[in-house]
């Protein structure tokens, strides 16, 4: 029987050609202001996924 896909994870999550996963910064959302600039910057780009993580997160996948 196939694994089926959770829809929740494929929206928060993108899959690189190379089969990493990148995930988006948190703490985006509000109180940007008080953050210096350094950090909202960094929070534009986003993260890798933990090894330990991705093979979870691989299998919620169904990859």
């Amino acid at each position: 029987m196939k694994l089926k896909t959770k829809k929740s994870l494929v929206k928060k999550i993108k899959v690189t050609s190379s089969g990493k996963l990148k995930t988006r910064a948190t703490g985006q959302n509000h109180y940007n202001t008080r953050a210096t600039g350094n950090q909202r910057r960094d929070k534009r780009n986003d993260n890798d996924v933990y090894g330990a993580v991705a093979k979870n997160i691989n299998r919620a996948l169904a990859i």
